[in-house]
C-alpha cells in the first residue's frame, strides 16, 4: 500500500514537476525577447519529455536496465495506440503531409535502430547485448538531425504555435518555478524507480512489465492531456505532433543519453516490444491511407485503443 501510494505521488512530482520547469522556463525565456516558436520546439519539446527522461536517468544510474528500456518502449506504444486512439476518437484528426513523409517514418526509424542496436548478440554473434555509449551517441547524432529539420521547417512557418497562454511572471518566480521544478522532477523520478521495482519483486514479475505497463503510461500522462485537449479543441497537428515528436525525443534523446551516461544491457525477451513498438509506427503510418486519406478516424482510433488492450493484457499473460 505504501509503495503504490509512493508510486502515484512520484508520478504526481513528475508532472507537476515538468509542468513548473516548462512554465518557468518559458516565461524566463519570453523576458528575454525569445519567439513563442521557438520556445515550444526547445523548452515545451524537452520539458514534456521530461518525466521519461528522468525515469530513464535513475533507473540506468540504479542499473535497472529493464525499466529504462521498458519505459521508452513501453512509452512509445502507448503514445500511439492509446493517447492517439483517444484523441482520434474525441475527434477525428487530419494529419499533415510533412508529418505523414517524413515524421512518421522518422520515429519509424527510431524504432528500428533501437532493435539494431541492442541486438548484438543476434546482429554480431556475440553472446551479450548491451546499448553501449557508441550506441547512445549514434541515436543523439539522429537527434540532433531530427532538431535541424525542426527548426528548418520552423523558419518555413510549417509548425503550429500554442503558445497564447504564455505568462510573463516575476523573475524570482521564473526562477523559483524552474528550481522548484527539477527537484520535483528528481526526487518524483526516484520514487517511481523504487516504487516500480518494489512492485516487480512483490508480485514475481519482470521490471520490464512494470515499465512496459504501469511506468510507461505514468509518464506518458503530459503527453495524453496535451493530445486530448488539443483534439477538443480541433487542433488536429498539435495533438498528433505532440505524440509523433515524442516518440522521436524518446528514443533519440532519452535512450541515446541514458546510454551515453551509463551503457545499457538488453535482454533479447524486450524484442517482441520492440517489434510492437515498430509495428505501432508502421500502422500509424498505413492508417493515413485507409479510408479518408490522412485522417486518423474515430473507428481507426477504437482499433487503435482495443490493441493497445490486447497487448496489455498480453504483457501480463506473459509476465
Amino acid at each position: 500500500m505504501q509503495t503504490a501510494l509512493l508510486l502515484i505521488v512520484g508520478f504526481v512530482l513528475l508532472i507537476k514537476g515538468a509542468d513548473y520547469l516548462v512554465e518557468g522556463s518559458s516565461s524566463l525565456a519570453k523576458r528575454f525577447k525569445i519567439s513563442d516558436l521557438v520556445i515550444g520546439l526547445t523548452i515545451v519539446a524537452f520539458g514534456t519529455s521530461a518525466p521519461e527522461l528522468i525515469v530513464n536517468l535513475v533507473s540506468s544510474v540504479q542499473g535497472n536496465s529493464e525499466i529504462a528500456i521498458g519505459n521508452i518502449i513501453g512509452s512509445n506504444i502507448c503514445n500511439i495506440f492509446l493517447i492517439l486512439g483517444i484523441s482520434a476518437v474525441i475527434y477525428p484528426l487530419t494529419v499533415s503531409r510533412g508529418t505523414t513523409w517524413k515524421e512518421v517514418p522518422f520515429s519509424l526509424l527510431a524504432a528500428v535502430m533501437v532493435f539494431f542496436l541492442a541486438n548484438d548478440a543476434i546482429i554480431d554473434g556475440q553472446g551479450f547485448s548491451m546499448m553501449t555509449r557508441i550506441d547512445g551517441f549514434v541515436l543523439l547524432a539522429f537527434f540532433v538531425i531530427f532538431m535541424y529539420y525542426i527548426f528548418g521547417i520552423a523558419k518555413k512557418g510549417d509548425i503550429p504555435e500554442d503558445m497564447s497562454g504564455l505568462k510573463i511572471r516575476p523573475l524570482g518566480i521564473s526562477i523559483l518555478m524552474i528550481l522548484g521544478g527539477l527537484v520535483a522532477l528528481v526526487i518524483g523520478g526516484k520514487w517511481v524507480v523504487d516504487s516500480a521495482v518494489e512492485i516487480a519483486t512483490a508480485f514475481g514479475v519482470s521490471q520490464s512489465l512494470i515499465g512496459l505497463t504501469i511506468v510507461a503510461i505514468g509518464t506518458s500522462l503530459p503527453e495524453l492531456a496535451t493530445s486530448a485537449v488539443a483534439a477538443y479543441r480541433k487542433k488536429c497537428d498539435i495533438a498528433v505532433g505532440n505524440i509523433v515528436g515524442s516518440n522521436i525525443f524518446n528514443i533519440f534523446w532519452i535512450l541515446g543519453l541514458s546510454a551515453v551516461i551509463n551503457p545499457i544491457p538488453f535482454q533479447p525477451r524486450s524484442n517482441p516490444d520492440i517489434f510492437m513498438a515498430i509495428f505501432a509506427s508502421l500502422m500509424l503510418f498505413l492508417v493515413m491511407f485507409i479510408g479518408k486519406k490522412r485522417i486518423l478516424e474515430r473507428w481507426q482510433g477504437v482499433i487503435f485503443i482495443l490493441i493497445y488492450i490486447a497487448y496489455v493484457i498480453y504483457l501480463i499473460i506473459q509476465g
